[in-house]
């Protein structure tokens, strides 16, 4: 008789009947913080460990280095964006396209979009005005941080529905559980070439004629550092296009059926808008948009937490469980609205931190940008949605367990109150 081994802890977190609860997975998982799977990658999931790796300069981004696995020229011939590269070319392009997005040479990039994000915010919400029954997905939470990336890019909005095809693709490339991983890489490198066509276009047009937004800034650049190239800035404006809304969407989603598991804390959240300041992070620790970090290699062997990561295996790094690692964070699986608040709770909570923004060379890029719309989305919805309430609990997730998240989040309500004058 033939028996087969049980699937391993980190399997059983990609297989999608746990998705809509890992938590209890990760706690297995970090039982071995650095763990060795079957096909020679090694699975990182205690906070120390992530946060050491993160900071780790023989850890690679980049999978045209010599070591990696799927090392070789990208089939699309569009070269890797910031976020998949390592220093110095790396720190090259993020500083380039930094200069326009925050910081000091644009510090009021994002401040400055607060009137546009309330605009956006209330709109939606008076559309949903008159219904029973709401989709936050798909009425709110996926039309807001779409239409945002699109005006701060200069994106038109009515292109969505074509980029939206290739952004899956895209997405789909990171979920290391669907279908024939030749057959995802076929289909990535056919979108990345797709949108990088239709980029090049609105590039081209934004150069001729420039106006108030990124693409326009990027395209005429004449910083100390030069101008990024036309290939490089491709491969910056679709990462800034498909990461500027696809996490945001899972953020607000969870954010969402977050607070109606937590009754208590969307009352406070209606009577004191502020408090959204700091629930946010408390989110992005309890229930963030982005559970693991795959497609990362290691440049030589590496010792960590009594285990060797060998030279050219892959890495991955499991944020979501790192952020609930009990040796790191204060009751754990609890979602503490406060406790992120240092005007309650002092330096002593500092320690507290979360990984849900990533870490190190990599931390996000859009991290501002993502708060921003999360706490406006999430305060506003707490106070005009009256009496909302769960129609399923859980509600359907998508499949991608690297960017987890409510498919749909379906919403009873009694009514919608009114926007101030």
């Amino acid at each position: 008789m033939v028996t087969t081994a049980p699937p391993s802890v980190f399997a059983q977190i990609l297989d999608y009947a746990n998705r809509a609860d890992p938590y209890p997975l990760y706690a297995e998982l970090r039982k071995t913080p650095v763990a060795r799977q079957d096909d020679g990658s090694y699975v990182v999931s205690t906070y120390q460990e992530i946060v050491d790796l993160l900071h780790d300069p023989r850890i690679s981004s980049d999978a045209r280095d010599a070591g990696a696995a799927d090392a070789g020229e990208d089939p699309s011939g569009v070269p890797p964006a910031f976020i998949r590269t390592d220093p110095p070319e790396h720190d090259r392009l993020r500083r380039i396209v930094n200069r326009h997005f925050g910081p000091p040479h644009t510090p009021g990039r994002v401040d400055g979009m607060v009137p546009d994000l309330r605009r956006l915010v209330t709109g939606l919400i008076d559309g949903l005005a008159g219904q029973p029954e709401v989709d936050i997905v798909d009425q709110f939470a996926y039309p807001f941080p779409v239409t945002v990336i699109c005006e701060l890019l200069g994106v038109p909005r009515e292109d969505e529905p074509r980029f939206q095809v290739w952004a899956q693709a895209l997405v789909d490339a990171l979920d290391p559980g669907t279908g024939d991983p030749a057959e995802r890489e076929r289909k990535r490198a056919a979108a990345t070439t797709e949108m990088g066509l239709y980029l090049a276009g609105l590039v081209e047009a934004h150069r001729r004629s420039p106006g108030p937004d990124l693409l326009s800034a990027l395209a005429t650049d004449d910083g100390p550092e030069g101008r990024l190239t036309d290939i490089e800035l491709l491969a910056a404006a679709t990462l800034l296009l498909v990461a500027g809304h696809e996490t945001t969407v899972n953020l607000i989603t969870n954010g969402v059926l977050t607070l109606l598991r937590h009754p208590e804390v969307l009352e406070r959240l209606r009577r004191d808008p502020d408090l959204a300041i700091h629930l946010v992070e408390e989110l992005l620790r309890y229930e963030p948009p982005v559970h693991f970090l795959p497609n990362r290699h290691a440049l030589d062997d590496i010792e960590i937490a009594g285990t060797t990561i060998r030279g050219g295996a892959e890495v991955v790094l499991v944020l979501a469980a790192g952020s609930r690692d009990p040796e790191h964070v204060h009751d754990p699986d609890r979602f503490d609205p406060d406790r992120f608040n240092p005007d309650r709770f002092g330096l002593a909570r500092d320690r507290d931190q979360h990984l849900g923004f990533g870490g190190g060379i990599h931390y996000c890029f859009g991290a501002p940008l993502a708060r921003l719309e999360t706490q406006i989305a999430l305060a506003e919805l707490a106070r005009r949605l009256v009496n909302p309430r769960l129609v399923v609990d859980p509600p359907p997730y998508r499949t991608n367990p690297v960017l987890r998240g409510p498919r749909h989040l379906h919403v009873a309500i009694d009514d919608i109150t009114p926007a101030p004058d």
